[in-house]
């Protein structure tokens, strides 16, 4: 019942500098400003590519200043798209899944998944603008990727068989990939389980148990991107499986506290179970 990754939402002290970051490293536009009672924030939306980032700036108590008062700035929710958020509200209360409705919206708390909330939004479609095409990807750590994932095809209506596995010793874990829509897309979440506490997931998994680390995005010109990071002087890395121009990581110090990871288009069918896609 998902058709793709959407958005991200992120805990942000001030709303319009984020959105001023967001538009000078992504090329990304404004779209609109509005407020969630049910989050208790203000909200500056961002259009990078044909998805959405959603800039929570707290407007009393709520959720997202319990957050930043607890982490930080970073990633607050993911979120995702349906063709019917009706008939997915009503799949998610037979399974006995909570959740709240807000202006057409459903949000899910993390406490009824593995770690990670997560927003539901009508799909509607978008002409893209800025620097990259669109996020794919968003990475749930979770203590099990299979349980995770089986959770998760239960409550999304996502077929399993069309999943992939996926394992990287370099960056200490293994997990699934619960595509929702391959070949056509690649749009998943990407479930780890740790294998290697001492790297950097791992300790991220060692403060924060089970959560969402980063997303991904792809593009065309990788290379742009990497262009409009020296000129803030922000931190990025080139990844270490694939030299730039494929990709590069940039740091969550770049982007108000989230990780993102930039590959070129159809890269990541490399370790998406479809590597004669992954051809430029």
């Amino acid at each position: 019942m998902l058709t793709r990754v959407d958005r991200m939402l992120l805990a942000v002290r001030d709303r319009e500098a984020a959105a001023d970051t967001f538009c000078d490293i992504l090329g990304a536009e404004r779209v609109r400003e509005d407020a969630s009672p049910l989050l208790g924030a203000r909200r500056a939306v961002v259009q990078a590519g044909v998805s959405e980032f959603e800039l929570l700036e707290p407007a009393g108590d709520g959720p997202v200043a319990a957050q930043l008062e607890r982490w930080g700035e970073g990633i607050f929710a993911a979120g995702f798209a349906t063709a019917d958020v009706p008939a997915l509200a009503a799949r998610l209360s037979e399974r006995g899944i909570e959740h709240s409705e807000e202006n057409g919206r459903l949000f899910i708390a993390a406490g009824q998944t593995p770690g990670m909330n997560t927003v539901i939004s009508p799909d509607q479609p978008r002409s893209p603008v800025g620097l990259i095409k669109w996020l794919y990807e968003v990475t749930n750590i979770v203590d099990d990727h299979a349980r995770a994932a089986a959770f998760y095809a239960g409550i999304f209506g996502l077929d399993a068989s069309r999943f992939s596995p996926i394992h990287s010793e370099r960056y200490g874990y293994t997990g699934t990939l619960t595509l929702f829509n391959p070949p056509e897309q690649l749009d998943r979440i990407e479930l780890t389980q740790i294998t290697e506490p001492s790297l950097a997931m791992g300790r991220y998994y060692a403060r924060r148990g089970q959560s969402v680390y980063m997303c991904y995005v792809e593009t065309d010109d990788v290379q742009a991107v990497q262009r409009r990071l020296e000129a803030r002087d922000a931190r990025y890395a080139g990844r270490s499986d694939d030299p730039n121009p494929e990709g590069l990581f940039i740091h969550p110090t770049a982007l108000h506290g989230m990780l993102m990871g930039v590959s070129r288009t159809n890269l990541a069918w490399a370790w998406s179970g479809r590597p004669e896609l992954a051809k430029r």
